[in-house]
Formats: structure tokens, C-alpha cells, sequence
């Protein structure tokens, strides 16, 4: 038996604890209205956020009127999302399900994967099965936006490691090591909580260039038709993430 993959362990409250504090609801509004504005989206458009976590984005989308499914592959980040459509009042479609299967063919106006959701797996094949299930699950002339790291910039910025103190006294520790061979992101996490517990995490997540990821679209169906720095629209730099906007064929 192999080891656990790190992205079936890593979705839960710790990763919650760990995220949240920085994404307050300010946030996934502008990145909403970006997102909207950039693929010129339409209440009633049906749309897919993959890789969903906890909602955010799905549940914005949701109110300003998309028809909005959420898969991710978290049970606990799920019945957070479903107990947040709950309290808002809004309608989504939830669904627990590894990226690699996505099972709507032609179902969609507009795929989204934000926050770094892409380049989970220890293979590139694997990668390529998401755009592929991507390409699927869109309808002829939907798009596909990636909201993601940007392989220079990780190159170039990737500090050995970091301290953060919360506010409630948690100390996070990140370890982290670019492999210049495989083009991955290691990052090693312990929480140390105030009452000296300590919970450790890691991540591994392969750091592609733009030219990679416009080959592997092309592979699945999907030909690039904007990329910027930012879900702001600006133009992208080796210091900047990448958003990268592709269309069914």
C-alpha cells in the first residue's frame, strides 16, 4: 500500500484555519465580479467550480444568479459549504468527487478552478485526465478559467521556510522546496497550537509554465483565449500568479 496522497488529508479544518483568516468575504466578492467580467457570465449560465472547498466562490456565484455546482473531493469542507448555501439561502448542487472524474458531459457554460486547484497529481498525465474531463463537461463554446501559481514566480520567490503567529496564538510553520527536476512545489506544514499540540501537513504541487498548460489545453480541446497576472486583468510578469482563460472548441 502507498502513501495516503497529501490533497486527501490536507482539505479540513486545519486547512480552513490555515486560509480563511486571509480570504475575508471582501475578497471572494472582488474575485466574483472579476470572474463574472472576464468570462462574461450571465445569471442562469450553469457553472462548474471545481476543486470547491469550502464555497466561497460558488455560493457568490450562486446569488448573483448562475446555476452553480460544487465538486470538490472533501467531505468536511463540503458540509461546510452545504451548511453555508443553508444559512444564506442559496441553491447549489454539491458533489464529492476526485477531479479526474467529473460526471456531466456538454452540462456547463463555464468551468472554474481557483485558489491553486490544478497540479495536485504525482503524474502530468493525470493533470492532463482533469482537462480532458474539463473539456467534457463544458458545452461547445464554454470556458475553462485557471486561477493559479505561476511557475517563474515560484522559481524566483519560494522562501526556505516561514513563521506565522495567528492572532489566536497558533504558530504555522511552512518548509519548502522547489524540485528543479520534477517542476514541484514541496511544502512541508506543521500547526503548532497553543496548547503545544502540533498537526503536520504537506503539499506537493507540480508548478507548470504558461507554454505547458497551453500544449495540455490544446491536448484536451481547449484553445487559449487570455491570460493575465491577476483575476484583476493585469498583464502577467514572473512575479505575478497566472490566470488563464481557455474555450471549447
Amino acid at each position: 500500500m502507498g502513501e495516503t496522497p497529501w490533497y486527501e488529508t490536507f482539505f479540513n479544518e486545519d486547512y480552513v484555519r490555515l486560509y480563511a483568516p486571509f480570504l475575508p468575504p471582501a475578497r471572494t466578492e472582488q474575485d466574483v465580479e472579476a470572474i463574472i467580467k472576464l468570462l462574461n457570465l450571465q445569471p442562469a449560465d450553469r457553472v462548474l467550480d471545481l476543486c470547491c472547498g469550502y464555497g466561497r466562490h460558488a455560493l457568490a456565484l450562486a446569488h448573483y444568479g448562475c446555476q452553480v455546482t460544487g465538486q470538490d473531493l472533501s467531505p468536511a469542507l463540503l458540509e461546510k459549504a452545504r451548511a453555508s448555501a443553508t444559512e444564506q439561502k442559496v441553491e447549489v448542487q454539491w458533489l464529492q468527487s476526485d477531479m479526474r472524474t467529473i460526471p456531466f458531459e456538454e452540462e456547463f457554460d463555464a468551468i472554474i478552478s481557483m485558489f491553486t486547484s490544478f497540479g495536485y497529481f504525482s503524474s502530468d498525465e493525470d493533470d492532463q485526465k482533469v482537462l480532458q474531463q474539463i473539456a467534457k463537461a463544458l458545452k461547445p463554446g464554454g470556458y475553462f478559467l485557471l486561477e493559479t501559481i505561476h511557475q517563474p514566480r515560484v522559481m524566483r520567490t519560494t522562501a526556505p521556510h516561514s513563521i506565522i503567529r495567528y492572532p489566536d496564538d497558533l504558530i504555522v510553520l511552512e518548509e519548502r522546496h522547489v524540485d528543479l527536476l520534477t517542476s514541484r512545489n514541496e511544502v512541508r506544514i506543521s500547526l503548532i497550537h497553543p496548547d503545544g499540540r502540533r498537526n503536520e501537513h504537506r503539499q506537493s504541487i507540480r508548478a507548470y509554465t504558461l507554454t505547458e498548460l497551453i500544449k495540455m489545453l490544446n491536448a484536451a480541446g481547449l484553445e487559449m483565449t487570455a491570460y493575465y497576472g491577476g483575476l484583476d486583468g493585469s498583464p502577467l510578469s514572473i512575479e505575478s500568479r497566472l490566470v488563464l482563460i481557455s474555450q471549447k472548441q
